[in-house]
Parts: C-alpha cells; sequence; structure tokens
C-alpha cells in the first residue's frame, strides 16, 4: 500500500464524520480569533443561546486595526475602538484567554501563535484570517475561514469541509547571496499562477527548504494563499521541535519527547503519492519584485516588466499597467518608491528584522521616503530592542514602530497617501490594500526594502550583499 501525506494523516486523525453534504466534519485542535472577524460570530452565539464548546482551545489577540505609534485609549478612529471595545467585551463573556495590548504576547496572530507554542505539529488549526495558512510551517494544517465558520468553531470546535488534493512542491539545490524566502515563494506563485493552488494544499519540500529556519517556512507558507492554495505546509523536522522546545504552551519534559515521536509520525511517508509534483531550482531564483496589482504578477529584479500579449491573462495584466503607470518592457530596476514598510505576518519576525537591519547599517534613508518598521509582536519588539537593531533603523531614517498589522492593510492610520509607491514585505499588492485607492505596493523581501529605501527606488540588494 502507497504511503501517505502530512495532509491526509492528519485529516483522517482529526475527521469526525462525514455529512450528509459529503463534506467532512472536521475537528480543530486550536482556534486563533483576533478583533475583525469575530463580533459578528459571538453575537450569533447569543442569538442561540450557545457557548464556546472549548474555550482553552481558544485564544484571542488585537493586531488589524491597532495604531503603531499613538495607542491612548480610546483610538482616534472610532470604528477602530469600537471593534476593539466588541472583541474585549466578548472574551469577557464567554471566557477567552486574551492577549490585549497590555500584555506582553500581543502581536499578529499568525506571530504569536508560533512564538507561544500554540502552534504545534500534526494540529488542525484555524482563524478567521487567510494568512493562517502560515501555521502550516509547523507540520500543520491551517485554514483561514470567515465569520459563520468562527462562528461554528466557537460553537462545535469543528468544520464542514471538502478535502483537497495535495501538490509537492520542490526547491532544489540552494538559494543564491541575497535571495530569501519571500524571493522563493513569490518565485513559485509566480510560475503556478494566483489560481493554481486552488483545489490544492501545498507541501514544500527539497534542500532550500529543509535548510530554512522556521521563520523562513512561516514566510513560505503564509503566501500559500495568494497562490490560490487554502493550505500550505512543512513536514514536521529537528528545526521544527528546536523551535517548539522551551515556549510556553510547549510540552515539557517527558511529555515534549513523547510529543516529538507523535510529530515525527504524521510527516509525509517516504513513498507517500501525491496528485501532483512540482520542481524548481534554487539558482534559479532572484530577488524578485512585484510590479502589478496580484502577488503572480512579479519579475525578477534584473529582468524587464512583461508585454500584455506574452501572459495567459492579458486582461489582468492590461488592468495592473493602467493602474500602476509603468511602461511595458521598461526593467523593474529604477522603479522610484515613496514609502518603505518592513513588517505583517510575512515578513514581521526577528529573522526579517536581522536580515533588513544588516543592509541598513551605517546607511541612510533616501530623504523623499518615509519608511516603517513594524515588529510582528510586543515579543518581536522586546528581542529586536535586546540586539540594538531598533537603533539600526532608527539610525539608517526608519520609525520604529508598536507591534500591529500596520500598513499590510491599512485598517489603522499607516497608509499611503494618493499614488504613492510602496517597496513592501507584506503579502498582498491589490488596489487599495495599503490605504489608498490610487497607491502601489511593490512586495518584495524585508532587505530588497531596505535597499529600496535607501536609494528611493527599485535596486538590487544583492550589490550590498
Amino acid at each position: 500500500m502507497a504511503g501517505r501525506t502530512l495532509y491526509d494523516k492528519i485529516w483522517q486523525s482529526h475527521s469526525v464524520g462525514v455529512l450528509p453534504t459529503g463534506q467532512t466534519q472536521l475537528f480543530i485542535g486550536l482556534h486563533l480569533i483576533h478583533e475583525i472577524t469575530t463580533a459578528p460570530a459571538f453575537d450569533m452565539l447569543r442569538e442561540t443561546g450557545m457557548d464556546v464548546a472549548f474555550r482553552e482551545r481558544t485564544f484571542a489577540t488585537v493586531d488589524h486595526i491597532v495604531p503603531t505609534d499613538m495607542r491612548q485609549r480610546p483610538f482616534l478612529d472610532r470604528e477602530a475602538e469600537e471593534l476593539i471595545q466588541a472583541l474585549e467585551r466578548n472574551v469577557k463573556q464567554f471566557g477567552v484567554e486574551f492577549f490585549g495590548l497590555d500584555s506582553m504576547n500581543q502581536g499578529i496572530v499568525h506571530v504569536i501563535g508560533p512564538q507561544l507554542g500554540l502552534t504545534q505539529p500534526g494540529m488542525t488549526l484555524a482563524c478567521g484570517d487567510s494568512h493562517t495558512s502560515t501555521h502550516g510551517a509547523f507540520g500543520a494544517l491551517a485554514f483561514g475561514i470567515g465569520t459563520s465558520q468562527v462562528r461554528d468553531v466557537l460553537a462545535t470546535q469543528t468544520l464542514a469541509m471538502d478535502k483537497l488534493k495535495v501538490r509537492r512542491i520542490n526547491i532544489n539545490g540552494a538559494l543564491g547571496i541575497g535571495v530569501y524566502a519571500k524571493d522563493v515563494i513569490l518565485h513559485i506563485i509566480r510560475n503556478l499562477g494566483v489560481g493554481g493552488g486552488k483545489g490544492f494544499a501545498y507541501e514544500y519540500g527539497g534542500a532550500v527548504i529543509d535548510r530554512m529556519n522556521m521563520e523562513e517556512r512561516m514566510t513560505v507558507c503564509n503566501m500559500s494563499i495568494e497562490g490560490g492554495a487554502l493550505v500550505g505546509y512543512v513536514n514536521p523536522d529537528q528545526t521544527t521541535f528546536d523551535y517548539i522546545e522551551g515556549r510556553p504552551h510547549a510540552p515539557k519534559g517527558d511529555a515534549f519527547d513523547k510529543a516529538v515521536k507523535y510529530w515525527q509520525s504524521v510527516a509525509s511517508d517516504a513513498d507517500a503519492v501525491f496528485d501532483d509534483v512540482v520542481n524548481y531550482h534554487g539558482k534559479d531564483i532572484e530577488p524578485t519584485v512585484t510590479w502589478g496589482i496580484n502577488p503572480g504578477q512579479s519579475v525578477g529584479v534584473s529582468e524587464n516588466l512583461p508585454m500584455a500579449e506574452q501572459s495567459a491573462d492579458p486582461e489582468s495584466v492590461k488592468k495592473a499597467y493602467e493602474h500602476m503607470g509603468w511602461r511595458p518592457g521598461a526593467p523593474i530596476i529604477g522603479t522610484p518608491v515613496n514609502v518603505a514598510f518592513i513588517g505583517s505576518c510575512t515578513n514581521g519576525r526577528l529573522a526579517d528584522f536581522r536580515a533588513a537591519a544588516k543592509i541598513a547599517k551605517g546607511r541612510k534613508v533616501n530623504p523623499n521616503v518615509r519608511a516603517l518598521v513594524v515588529p510582528g509582536s510586543a515579543e518581536v519588539k522586546k528581542l529586536a530592542e535586546q540586539e540594538g537593531l531598533d537603533k539600526i533603523f532608527e539610525a539608517a531614517g526608519f520609525q520604529w514602530r508598536e507591534a500591529g498589522c500596520s500598513m499590510c492593510l491599512a485598517m489603522n492610520p499607516d497608509k499611503l497617501n494618493g499614488r504613492e509607491i510602496s517597496a513592501s514585505s507584506s503579502n498582498r499588492n491589490f488596489i487599495g490594500r495599503q490605504g489608498s485607492p490610487q497607491g502601489r505596493t511593490l512586495l518584495m523581501s524585508p532587505a530588497m526594502v531596505v535597499a529600496a529605501a535607501l536609494n528611493g527606488k527599485v535596486v538590487d540588494v544583492r550589490q550590498y550583499e
């Protein structure tokens, strides 16, 4: 009998039963919530007289609407204040553990879950946020869900779901200097398309993935959804176990050793059969920059922008050029930037800041660039300050902020103005994503963001490496 994938193993072990619709009722081991998608879900519980079924499996934080400069309450944004007040009321009434603004555990939900050791291999995990796939870096099945599904998990700790196919994506060989995890996932999405993962879970592997640390794996898995895949994961290994050990919610002592044996068992078998297999080589990936209005519209930093007629989706390319104002065939190098943003659930962790600070150290941001560095959590902020990274950024001309989602989606004061062009380490370059309907976003690695900030335009970070 053929071996099984991690996806198959976890799906089977968490299946409660098959519903009349043909969907599987799947038990959810961990539910993470924040202020954006939860208020209506809690209201639905009240209306039906239901309670949170497994409150010990539910954890809340506030991240999307949090100002990253002035945090005084009430917030100046009335809607933001109403959202945080609603979350505070709901977690208090239903007895859910909450990491609020006064907690050292506050931060972006996909940063604090791993940081606290809540995210573990072999589990199912859900959150009302599309980038929940981040947690798959630990060998978990992690799903982004909508508000009605948040209600379902709160009330039953289960979800009705259709099973996905599994595509194995191998990144073989080694990456070149100046090439990061962000470049890897942008390369994958560019080649497979923003809809290429529809109906699939992505299993990432190969020598490049095997050598990545957990923060790099989280970056890759985070943007699986941008390629259309609901789930993206990496098989757990010693790198995974070393990261988890000693964290607040990780098993302790003998329990940790037993957990490791189980975690090892859920990895895909050596003879596992996949529905599709794709291979890429690290040497073919260079620093990558998006030029358009979805994460699949990107080029290597040495390349020119594509011609519309060469695209599989010429209408999308035409729309992108109309919004961005670029000339087809022009080089991406030299594209001006007005704003530089380092942060988000994609690249707001300590390793990201170390890589960025390496480029920023001893240099100055271009005077025409507004530059922000926003930690993904209060803990990341503390650790970065202990290493003096904040001082490096501030000396270079970056603003060093409090933890939050910030300019990733601009549901807070951090926004683009007018037609500004942003060099961003976040995950989406959709029209209006960073707060201005006319604004333009170029996604790239944190190191590339710094290089762009220093020069006021897109440059190849390898000149600094």
